[in-house]
């Protein structure tokens, strides 16, 4: 760590920085974060929130920490706007073949808001959680997401819809740390969660089984059928929820050769490609932010089209339209593409279209 672990503003004093709101789920990096904060001299409060049923043991988990720790602890009961806003949007897109990204949508919808929320009801100006990325003021005045000293931990993606006045609020002390010294941290603090395993899945289907998930809430996909690479027709799918773009295993077929997702169409037949037919040389995207609000500018960028993808080049056109001078492989609809330069995140939106 480097310093004081201050918010985009760069304030120099405590007395103007006494208090701050942790997002708390009981895991290690949340709770380590508490523990950073009070050491740099904060009054800090602890927020966990309630998304869903699969959710308690995160709230019990949160509760014995912020115990263990001496925060007072807020349980924020968010199971209507996470209904609304990420599980139906997210069982509607996979029922039409579109691979979503829910914690993208879940972080400006439901997480920060109710957290800002929280802070305003409570008075407290800032706010804290235990992601791992920067946030810094740039010199256009401009509060920006920037990746973490952890390359292998960044974060930076699942924040890109975070606005401006969650930005200039926003303190990520993790941005500053290797996992293993965030785990040795609670170590030394004695935290159950130390050496708890992270979390990998969709935090609302904890069994990572997506179709089972949406089929008990009544859910039905897109049914069609499977188009060879020459365009020939290959018999019935199992559904377009099953499949998603670049997918090579679990499609059923013996062709002679590896054979790959490249499109699901919109009337439910899944175009198929054989290996190399899998990558696009542009993308249309719907949905564009930035952090100040503003248009992004057309020029040249990197972008990630997936949250585990290498930046890669590309010209935005602007309207939406993305070209990359190397073709990419499976960008997905419903995926995000995230924009960089210099280091900072200047926004992005969401795949609608591939080609």
């Amino acid at each position: 760590m480097s310093g004081e672990i201050l918010p985009g503003q760069g304030f120099s004093t405590y007395e103007e920085q006494d208090k701050v709101l942790v997002g708390m789920s009981g895991g290690v990096d949340s709770s380590v974060v508490v523990r950073i904060l009070q050491e740099q001299g904060f009054q800090v409060f602890g927020a966990v929130i309630r998304f869903s049923p699969e959710h308690e043991p995160a709230v019990q988990a949160a509760q014995a920490t912020a115990q263990s720790l001496g925060v007072p602890l807020h349980v924020i009961d968010a199971q209507a706007d996470f209904e609304a806003n990420v599980v139906e949007p997210f069982c509607r897109s996979y029922c039409k073949g579109i691979t979503p990204n829910p914690c993208i949508f879940c972080n400006p919808l439901v997480k920060f808001r109710l957290l800002a929320e929280k802070a305003d009801q409570l008075g407290i100006r800032f706010l804290a959680t235990g992601h791992y990325a920067r946030v810094e003021l740039c010199q256009d005045g401009v509060c920006r997401i920037a990746p973490p000293l952890s390359a292998a931990r960044d974060q930076t993606y699942m924040l890109y819809r975070l606005p401006r006045e969650i930005l200039d609020r926003l303190i990520l002390p993790l941005g500053e740390f290797e996992k293993e010294d965030v785990r040795q941290i609670a170590r030394d603090l004695e935290l159950s969660c130390a050496d708890a395993p992270d979390s990998m899945e969709i935090c609302f289907i904890p069994d990572g089984d997506y179709v089972g998930y949406i089929r008990a809430r009544g859910g039905q996909p897109k049914e069609g059928h499977f188009i060879s690479p020459e365009g020939a027709d290959l018999g019935p799918h199992q559904g377009v929820w099953h499949y998603t773009i670049g997918q090579r295993k679990g499609l059923g077929l013996a062709l002679g050769q590896p054979v790959f997702v490249r499109e699901i169409k919109e009337n439910g037949d899944i175009q198929l490609a054989w290996a190399g037919q899998e990558y696009f040389t542009g993308l249309t995207l719907e949905e564009m932010t930035t952090p100040d609000g503003a248009p992004l500018a057309p020029g040249e960028y990197t972008v990630k089209i997936r949250s585990a993808a290498k930046p890669v080049p590309c010209l935005y056109e602007g309207d939406g339209k993305v070209s990359f001078p190397q073709p990419v492989r499976a960008p997905a609809p419903g995926q995000s593409a995230v924009f960089y330069k210099d280091g900072y995140v200047m926004g992005g939106g969401v795949i609608s279209e591939i080609f």
